[in-house]
């Protein structure tokens, strides 16, 4: 009897540790699988340490169990057509102009700040003066100088919320100022991830283009794209991510139309002769293990370097490292304008490089293709800048 009683309670222990496991799967697969996903049609085959499958049961969803049977989620399914991309690599020149004109610096005169004053804060985008839209640092200083030092009507922008406020110039240096100073235009160069061959459209960066200043995503009224010439490479080092070194060279050949968290979109005049289409990896099928990036690392065609994808999910897409021993001889591993860099593994385009860790420049983070090809399926044809007037 005493031995009956013992085995039950090791029963009972057993069924309470495995339910116990099961419950902890499914609080840990609920929060890292994604509350939607993109595919083929074909059920996916998700890359976990325990077996995860998926059925559809319910129109445009998926459910998803924890070894076949213990319920995790519901999954919002999109079936696409599998994109084939041209993924690029190279290094292109970038110029954006502002939608309004971002206020990156504040200063006193004759002790006040009118812009302070009236509520205004760094990182605020001014959209019009008086009724007047301006788009440039001249057009918002022909303004407030002309006012005469009467009250100014201010319309800005600050996150997603368009708000009004009322400046007072003040006399300083012998005409009226703000005590703002503000950025109308940037420029700079980055990674082409790849092209749309049947649209033209471009995705690169895989991160926003910010302010130096503010940090904050500079909008977008519109800009273009140009191709660089790399000159040199500022090798990388612990606390120093380095950089490529080039200079923008030859016309425009492409417009901008996007610029946000995952990249700049937009379209260009042609398609690089050196890329070769890819399939693209839906996210649920890039997994840890061997992959390699298409960059540029000279004046010559992108070439293919080794790295290791570590990790997937958590706050960045993919946690990578270098370990292609002539990328890190040339630049110490990841730099500066690699960012955009095509991310190849097992015959799929899956991601693109966005960040180099500064404390150690062999790795970075990086973003999902499907990501980006999202904003590519949304992207609208804009004026290209270049026909304008």
């Amino acid at each position: 009897m005493h031995s009956i009683k013992k085995i039950t309670q090791a029963i009972a222990a057993v069924v309470a540790g495995v339910c116990s496991a099961a419950m902890l799967g499914v609080g840990y697969y609920g929060g890292k699988l994604p509350d939607s996903i993109m595919d083929d049609g074909s059920l996916p085959q998700f890359s976990t340490a325990v077996p995860v499958t998926a059925e559809r049961s319910v129109p445009a969803g998926l459910n998803v169990k924890l070894l076949g049977s213990v319920p995790i989620k519901s999954i919002k399914e999109e079936t696409v057509e599998r994109p084939r991309l041209a993924a690029v690599g190279s290094a292109f020149g970038i110029k954006l102009v502002t939608d309004g004109v971002m206020i990156i610096d504040m200063k006193k005169l004759s002790g006040e700040c009118p812009a302070a004053d009236a509520g205004l804060r760094v990182g605020d985008v001014i959209e019009s003066v008086n009724g007047e839209t301006v788009s440039t640092n001249a057009e918002l200083c022909d303004v407030i100088k002309n006012s005469g030092g009467s009250s100014c009507t201010v319309k800005y922008r600050r996150g997603s919320t368009t708000r009004e406020t009322s400046i007072t110039p003040v006399l300083s240096e012998g005409c009226y100022r703000a005590g703002m100073w503000v950025r109308d235009s940037s420029a700079g160069i980055g990674t082409m991830t790849f092209i749309d061959p049947e649209t033209g459209v471009f995705a690169g960066l895989g991160h926003s283009v910010c302010d130096a200043d503010t940090h904050e995503p500079l909008p977008l009224s519109h800009g273009t794209i140009s191709p660089v010439r790399i000159n040199d490479i500022k090798k990388g080092a612990a606390g120093d991510p380095g950089q490529l070194i080039g200079e923008f060279c030859g016309d425009d050949c492409g417009c901008l139309t996007l610029n946000c968290g995952e990249g700049v979109y937009g379209t260009s005049d042609s398609i690089p002769e050196n890329a070769r289409e890819y399939p693209m990896a839906f996210s649920y099928e890039v997994h840890t293990g061997s992959a390699f990036i298409l960059t540029q690392t000279d004046n010559g065609c992108p070439k293919r370097f080794d790295i290791v994808i570590e990790k997937i999910g958590g706050e960045h897409d993919l946690v990578i490292s270098a370990k292609d021993p002539e990328l890190i001889k040339q630049a110490g591993g990841i730099v500066q304008g690699m960012s955009g860099s095509p991310i190849i593994q097992d015959g799929r385009l899956a991601g693109a490089v966005t960040h180099v860790l500064i404390e150690d420049p062999t790795g970075g983070y990086g973003i999902f293709a499907e990501r980006m090809y999202r904003h590519v399926i949304a992207a609208k044809p804009a004026e290209d800048p270049r026909k304008a007037g």
